[in-house]
């Protein structure tokens, strides 16, 4: 018999209630296989997991978690910069000093600063690392060219996140750091300019480039990143989750529920980065210099660690080519699912054990090539005096942007001609050799550049 005054329908308190009950109440761990997949589905977090996960996906070495790591980074990055908010004065009058009150007066207002600065690099680091790591075991193919469109487009947001949050301290460093990456926007073709000048507010750095860089840093930034990582997650779902070597036809995988195998994982993991994290923070604070002064710029006035590559990349070419060679490189690893189709090396890293010794191939040309470069174009070769009866547009700009992409096809048939290699094990070497190259012209441009951005020793 139904109860009295049953009516057959559930009331919207009884329902809220019922879902309190189910989101806060301590449930009991799950002691079945079908109750633990039940309970990753009816989890808000762990509704981010697929309810199974092949068990080669669970070994350390074949994501490295980087994706996770990554989230973790973003995660506490969002958290501090709240709190940061709480204490920060986004003018020009009194930025600095809202800083150093932060770090003086407020208990643990140095932690949470320094906390705030290095997940934010961390995160730029693990999201590359990350991007590097698909790549090399092929999780672009196969129907995964959006997401991958997606990774690269998070890598831009991340950089775009570190950008905005550099000038915020309102420091010597990062005040010219900001002035040097905001011009080097200004060389990109078309809409650059455009870009610059919506960031700065106007022609230089100032009241309106703070605020202006201090709303997109709190607001835009944050709402984007989180629907895209949302979505990037999604769509690893909906693509079958990390992708997996391709199995003989019948030939059948051992799975395991997310609860408790990765979650876990996901949980030793996490504490055992939040408490590194935590340590180096408190032994390395963020950086402060003097407060900025745009009459007294530093020498040399070089641009945050991450746009290095490109700033030395500027010393060697024409503005117009420098941001051209590096624009077309990155169109062409988004277009990689698009010409790199084949999926029987999915999984695989670096596509077989031909294809590693490939990509130590393209790390010694890296070694060897771009620091000889830079020495040949610095003391022994100047084209724009070579040939002074072209505009510098060509001697400087054409030319060496046409001799970098010659260089790169030469490198990309030098390696299948002579280790006999397929498509996609020729461009695991390619890619390394341009990743590699952009790390060591980063680290000549952080390290090994003096007064006048002259080369110099670093010892």
């Amino acid at each position: 018999m139904k109860p009295e005054g049953f009516t057959g329908e559930i009331t919207m308190a009884e329902q809220a209630t019922s879902l309190k009950n189910r989101s806060l109440r301590p449930q009991p761990s799950p002691s079945d296989r079908r109750s633990r997949m039940k309970a990753v589905a009816n989890n808000l977090i762990l509704h981010l997991h697929p309810t199974q996960i092949p068990r080669p996906a669970l070994k350390l070495t074949y994501t490295w978690g980087l994706g996770g790591i990554s989230t973790l980074w973003a995660f506490i990055l969002i958290l501090s910069g709240i709190l940061l908010m709480f204490r920060y004065d986004a003018s020009v009058e009194r930025a600095y000093t809202s800083i150093q009150f932060l770090e003086t007066q407020i208990p643990f207002g140095s932690l949470l600063r320094s906390l705030h600065h290095w997940s934010g690099n961390l995160l730029l680091i693990t999201t590359f690392l990350h991007l590097m790591r698909v790549f090399y075991n092929g999780g672009f193919k196969k129907g995964r060219a959006t997401n991958w469109l997606i990774g690269i487009t998070l890598l831009l947001l991340v950089v775009t996140f570190n950008f905005t949050g550099y000038l915020l301290p309102w420091d010597q460093l990062a005040f010219w750091a900001v002035t040097v990456g905001t011009s080097l926007l200004n060389y990109i073709p078309i809409v650059g300019g455009v870009i610059s000048g919506f960031l700065l507010g106007g022609t230089e750095v100032g009241q309106n480039a703070l605020r202006n860089f201090y709303a997109i840093h709190v607001s835009l930034l944050p709402a984007t990143l989180i629907l895209l990582m949302a979505y990037h997650f999604w769509r690893i779902r909906k693509d079958g989750g990390i992708s997996q070597p391709e199995r003989a036809k019948g030939e059948k995988v051992e799975k395991l529920t997310t609860i408790p195998y990765l979650v876990q994982i996901e949980v030793t993991a996490a504490m055992l980065l939040i408490t590194t994290l935590f340590l180096w923070a408190a032994q390395v604070p963020a950086p402060l210099e003097a407060l900025a002064n745009p009459a007294h710029p530093p020498n040399p006035a070089k641009a945050a660690w991450y746009f290095m590559g490109l700033q030395e990349l500027l010393l060697h070419m024409h503005p117009l080519a420098a941001m051209l060679l590096p624009g077309i490189v990155l169109f062409a690893i988004a277009a990689l699912p698009y010409w790199d189709t084949r999926s029987s090396d999915i999984g695989i890293y670096f596509r077989s054990k031909k294809g590693l010794t490939i990509a130590i191939t393209g790390v010694v040309f890296s070694l060897i090539l771009v620091p000889l470069l830079v020495l040949v174009d610095e003391w022994w070769i100047d084209l724009p005096l070579m040939l002074p009866f072209l505009s510098t547009l060509i001697s400087n700009g054409l030319i060496p942007l046409l001799l970098s992409l010659g260089g790169l096809a030469i490198i990309y048939y030098f390696l299948r001609g002579i280790f006999s290699a397929t498509h996609s094990e020729a461009l695991v070497g390619l890619f390394t050799f341009v990743t590699f190259s952009l790390f060591i012209l980063t680290l000549i441009g952080v390290f090994f550049r003096g007064p006048n951005m002259a080369l110099v020793m670093p010892f």
